[in-house]
């Protein structure tokens, strides 16, 4: 038993992520682990544990899986994975899942991105705020004891290398020179598998040039996240020197991947949306599925939408958030999700997210064409984005008045904070802000047709918000 821990301020809406030993502790994370098999009804039945490189990242997996026990789970330790490693594990042998990472964020972090059987996303709102309020009740009066479950471990690597082997077939392709930064992350574990043959599978017609791919959760070369323009310095410089045919750069738990053309520019991560969701509309287009979905948040570029209707398919519209798409995915059996955030979603891997997936795609349609790529993207990238732009606000529903009052004359949408559009011929813009779920932030996205009306509208909301 312990002192009362305020597990509210590091419980996040779609995940656990908090410091490590202020916040996370291993007291606190075996509590966690029990409360998780509670409130999932998991007793008897196997739970998957897997973690990322952090230092503090194994110590927090056997907690958990000593919180599991006590409350009758069985533990199966998955040890170093991906995130998206844990969401195959979780869907194929439809098991509740725990992942212990902290994505993108610096060494002090880390976090726990749980699943119910079968890749389910938990929220906030559909069970971590049970697993919070029951851990933190077993920190105050102690874990209730149960015959306690079994452990074991097992190693998933080859069957998800296999597993998306068989997704996409990159055996035809033309020879590819590609640059992978893993920033120290776990793509330094999977990428050797699954594009490489460290699994055992057949060489495939791939130069990978490995950059920082040695495990290290202190991140000694850069921070992994690439979405912050610094982080992709080194990959652009030696995709360039290297005379590459692209680069690949993932986030620290691999399940997000940013593209880098052959001149060293990063790809649209909407356009890589807009080349995946064209193939998985066609491939089950092809199987004599009618009546297709594929969804993409408010924010990704319009050509998203206006691809997928293109080939016959049904864009849905949604808000931005993981849990969020995973839930529309299940509702609408989408083939395809896509978010501008660099998360790209798929059917055929139960509905969760895959960097990975969406590269080897990306990867199939770039290698079956002799464009280099930065031409090759352009078809996917005709319009003028501003891409996604913070600011500090003190008054959030001041500033939504004063954007409102000024646009009062345009089309407004409210699906996810407010979305302002205009369209005449050929002639367009929109833009949506924001507010962020944890800091008093706005956030704008604004696309045109033309860079000039792009960066009109952009600076004009933005001398609105920060007024």
């Amino acid at each position: 038993m312990t002192s009362r821990v305020d597990l509210d301020a590091f419980v996040k809406a779609y995940d656990i992520r908090g410091l490590v030993g202020s916040q996370l502790t291993p007291e606190v994370v075996e509590a966690i682990g029990a409360a998780f098999v509670d409130v999932i009804e998991a007793s008897g039945q196997d739970v998957v544990i897997g973690h990322d490189m952090r230092d503090s990242s194994p110590g927090f997996a056997e907690a958990f899986a000593k919180g599991v026990q006590r409350r009758g789970g069985n533990a199966v330790s998955i040890g170093l994975c991906s995130t998206d490693e844990s969401y195959f594990a979780s869907g194929h042998f439809n098991a509740p899942a725990a992942m212990f990472t902290a994505s993108h964020n610096p060494a002090s972090y880390n976090g726990i991105k749980l699943s119910r059987a079968g890749a389910r996303a938990i929220s906030i709102n559909t069970g971590l705020a049970a697993v919070r309020d029951l851990a933190t009740k077993f920190l105050e009066t102690g874990i209730p004891e149960l015959e306690p479950g079994s452990f074991r471990t097992l190693d998933v690597l080859p069957n998800y290398a296999r597993y998306l082997r068989g997704l996409v077939d990159l055996s035809s392709i033309r020879n590819l020179k590609i640059v992978v930064d893993a920033g120290n992350g776990m793509a330094g574990l999977t990428v050797p598998a699954v594009l490489g043959t460290a699994a055992g599978l057949p060489a495939l017609p791939l130069e990978i040039v490995p950059l920082y791919f040695d495990l290290d959760g202190n991140f000694p070369n850069h921070e992994a996240n690439p979405l912050e323009p610094a982080n992709l310095r080194d990959l652009q410089r030696v995709v360039v020197a290297q005379q590459a045919d692209l680069g690949l750069a993932f986030d620290g738990d691999a399940d997000r991947c940013f593209v880098i053309d052959e001149l060293g520019n990063p790809m649209n991560p909407s356009a890589v949306a807009a080349v995946v969701a064209s193939r998985e509309v066609e491939r089950a287009s092809q199987n004599g599925e009618q009546g297709i979905h594929v969804i993409h948040n408010l924010i990704t570029s319009r050509i998203v939408p206006e691809t997928i209707s293109a080939l016959g398919a049904t864009p849905i519209r949604t808000r931005v958030g993981h849990s969020l798409i995973k839930d529309e995915m299940a509702a609408s059996n989408a083939v395809f999700g896509g978010e501008h955030s660099a998360h790209y979603y798929f059917r055929d891997f139960w509905g969760a997210d895959n960097g990975m997936l969406a590269a080897m795609h990306l990867i199939a349609q770039f290698g079956s064409q002799a464009k280099p790529l930065s031409t090759f993207a352009n078809k996917y990238n005709p319009y003028a984005q501003s891409g996604e732009i913070n600011s500090t606000v003190s008054d959030i529903p001041a500033a939504f008045k004063r954007i409102e009052q000024a646009f009062q004359s345009n089309e407004h949408d409210n699906l996810d904070g407010l979305t302002v559009s205009s369209s005449v011929g050929e002639d367009f813009w929109w833009f949506n802000v924001r507010p962020s779920n944890t800091e008093p932030l706005l956030r704008l996205n604004v696309e045109s047709n033309t860079i000039q009306q792009m960066e009109l509208i952009r600076d004009e909301v933005l001398s609105l918000i920060r007024t």
